[in-house]
């Protein structure tokens, strides 16, 4: 049996032979000339995937990159503005400092008071700066609302978010593009969270005067001077003291020289479980017979400042109707669940709900109750309102805890104790006293504050710098894998189109073989 093949097929051979070997030299040349080996998934399926996740990686290392830079560029411009603000503090406790200067007199403490306001704009402004895009600095979040808004009683509140908006700059690292005026100016310690009154004798004689105290412990004070308040400090002789808590338990051991003290030293600074208090003893005529019994029985109760609740109403409200007030009047149901923010919505003329900051959409109310009189009572508060509400009015309720003072109210309220005269008024030296105590306290808090924000900008940045070298290692070696993948081997190219080159020169020779052949030649 034999198998015959027309002169067709020995056609339709050669021609298809032959162009497929001339195909295959045109891209062995093509990729002679460009050095490229994979162009699709059909030169090389798992290199071609490969290429894939890697030109995603490389992409998202661009991104990264971008995000690299817009971080450093917020940072940079939250840090340049924060040692601004440092520098402006700075100034300020070289003023409160000097004012305590005993030779100085009620002008030279205006001249102060007057210099502290310029500084104290400056960092009102410095507070609500801007970025490069318009956007608030320090409001979290909340880009387009300043950070900061002067009440009308001369106070200040923070109107942003404790937001931190992050970017991812590496695959396994995000970092907070922005330091928030929570973080930086909110969080500073109040060093004024105690006070003493004077509770015998019945009028005050001027022969022992006690301040207020200052905070010089926070972890003390929390742990063991709230838990033992009230306390009542008695006098018993020119120099000694004694302490008892609230259940009458003598804790004298635990101040200064356990209770004794120098009637003769000026400003005497008694120490007691975080709390440091300015005593000064002035005996008057006569009492050098007995100055024992001119200063014992002198008696002041020391306790922590209580909250202080405040209410503001919105602007879009239908009535005219302010809060006037707020008392606490369930000191556990308060302690329990009252919200240090709050918002008071009257659903009606008589009925309200009292909601958690911030409020959203979904917020459901934690208390509810209808108006006594002009009075709204909720969870041991009672908030009194200067006049009937509308349906609709809304009040934004504030609790101050004395815990954190932000650096505005601080120097604000400086520059009131520098203002108010003192020069003829034993009593109002005493106060201004405690004033500037309170004064150079919590500069020094919100120095720290300021300098603690910065430090956290400064890791940031290093942890930035650390994350953009290995971005760009990597970077690197996938573009060096990318191009062991993609690219050719130049002395196994040049091999493989010599080859092809010869292999169509015999697909050639071959065709013009059979495209010759006839009967004829045969014949």
């Amino acid at each position: 049996m034999s198998v015959r093949i027309s002169t067709a097929q020995f056609y339709n051979t050669n021609s298809s032979n032959y162009t497929n070997n001339f195909a295959k030299l045109e891209k062995t040349r093509q990729e002679a000339n460009d050095n490229i080996r994979v162009r699709t998934a059909a030169d090389d399926p798992v290199a071609a995937a490969r290429l894939l996740q890697l030109e995603q990686q490389q992409n998202m290392l661009e991104q990264y990159s971008g995000n690299i830079t817009s971080v450093r560029n917020s940072l940079g411009s939250a840090e340049s503005t924060l040692k601004s603000i440092g520098s402006i503090l700075q100034r300020v406790n070289e003023l409160a400092i000097s004012s305590g200067n005993a030779s100085f007199t009620d002008s030279d403490r205006k001249a102060n008071a007057d210099e502290l306001g310029a500084l104290e704009e400056q960092l009102f402004s410095l507070m609500n700066s801007k970025d490069e895009n318009g956007k608030y600095l320090f409001s979290g979040s909340k880009g387009d609302t300043p950070p900061y808004a002067r009440n009308t009683d001369g106070t200040y509140t923070y109107q942003g978010d404790q937001t931190q908006l992050k970017l991812q700059v590496g695959d396994a690292l995000s970092l907070a593009a922005n330091e928030t005026g929570y973080a930086a100016f909110e969080q500073a310690l109040n060093t004024s969270r105690s006070q003493t009154s004077l509770t015998a004798p019945a009028v005050d004689d001027g022969r022992v005067s006690l301040s207020n105290g200052q905070v010089s412990g926070s972890a003390v004070y929390n742990d063991r001077f709230r838990s033992g308040e009230p306390y009542s400090i008695e006098f018993t002789s020119s120099t000694e003291f004694k302490i008892t808590d609230a259940s009458g338990t003598d804790v004298t051991l635990e101040a200064t020289q356990g209770g004794k003290f120098d009637p003769s030293g000026t400003n005497t600074e008694i120490s007691f479980r975080g709390v440091d208090l300015r005593l000064n003893i002035s005996f008057q005529a006569g009492d050098s017979a007995n100055p024992d019994a001119a200063i014992a029985g002198h008696t002041f109760s020391l306790t922590s400042k209580p909250d202080e609740i405040t209410g503001t109403r919105s602007p879009g409200n239908a009535s005219s109707s302010q809060v006037s007030g707020a008392t606490i009047t369930d000191p556990v149901a308060y302690k329990a669940a009252f919200p240090e923010g709050a918002v008071l919505k009257f659903t009606s003329a008589t009925d309200y709900e009292l909601y958690a900051s911030p409020v959203s959409a979904d917020s459901r109310p934690v208390a509810s109750g209808t108006l006594v009189g002009n009075s709204a009572t909720a969870m041991g508060v009672q908030i009194d309102l200067t006049g009937p509400a509308a349906a609709g009015d809304s009040y934004a309720i504030k609790v101050d805890t004395h815990q954190n003072q932000n650096i505005l109210d601080t120097v604000s309220k400086l520059r009131t104790a520098l203002k108010t005269p003192i020069d003829s008024d034993p009593v109002a030296k005493q106060n201004f006293k405690a004033s500037l105590d309170s004064a150079i306290g919590n500069i020094a808090s919100a120095t720290n504050q300021v300098s603690s924000s910065i430090s956290d900008i400064g890791g940031r940045g290093q942890a930035l710098d650390i994350q953009a070298e290995t971005n760009e290692a990597l970077s690197n070696e996938n573009t060096l894998t990318q191009k062991s993948l993609r690219e050719s081997d130049g002395v196994e190219v040049m091999l493989r189109l010599q080859m092809q080159t010869n292999m169509l020169q015999a697909s050639l020779q071959a065709y013009a073989k059979v495209a010759g052949l006839s009967l004829v030649n045969y014949i």
